[in-house]
């Protein structure tokens, strides 16, 4: 019994710890190229820089992602309440035209940047990126407030905005 407790112990520890809210970028993922639509190579710190002095919202997504396109409502609606904010999608799309069309086909307003190898390329793992769509939110500064939130946790990432403005 002591066993099975261990074990148990140790796999909610493990989960826990995996599900952590971090406080800042890796420098591996701040030195990552991403495309943006023009085809430029730009980095991760480049992209957060442009935004300094704003709060950004990040949001991972794709254009073949039910659960992320269910969820553009939501988006749109929380981009009227925070106009204020800078808005930032990294797609995980597998092509430049998968990509180009569901920007344009979903009207997302912001600035847009393609993730090479999607999620599970060397960005998507240097931010621990397992689910799609994912929100990452960055104070004014640029540090991180909010590492990990998903589409059920808009709640959440209202909260973090109203919070950090």
């Amino acid at each position: 019994m002591k066993k099975i407790f261990s074990l148990l112990s140790l796999l909610f520890l493990s989960i826990s710890c995996s599900q952590a809210q971090k406080t800042e970028f890796t420098p591996e993922a701040l030195s990552s190229k991403l495309k943006d639509v023009k085809g430029q190579e730009i980095s991760f710190q480049e992209i957060i820089s442009k935004h300094k002095g704003k709060t950004i919202v990040i949001e991972a997504w794709a254009s073949w992602c039910s659960d992320c396109v269910k969820n553009m409502p939501k988006l749109k609606e929380l981009q009227a309440q925070h106009s204020e904010v800078a808005y930032v999608f990294l797609s995980a799309d597998k092509t430049n035209e998968a990509w180009l069309k569901g920007i344009e086909k979903h009207a997302l307003v912001g600035d847009h940047y393609l993730m090479e190898g999607g999620m599970k390329g060397s960005f998507g793992q240097s931010i621990d990126l397992n689910w799609i769509p994912r929100y990452i939110i960055l104070d004014k500064t640029g540090k991180i407030a909010l590492y990990r939130a998903i589409e059920t946790d808009f709640d959440k990432i209202n909260e973090t905005i109203k919070n950090i403005q």
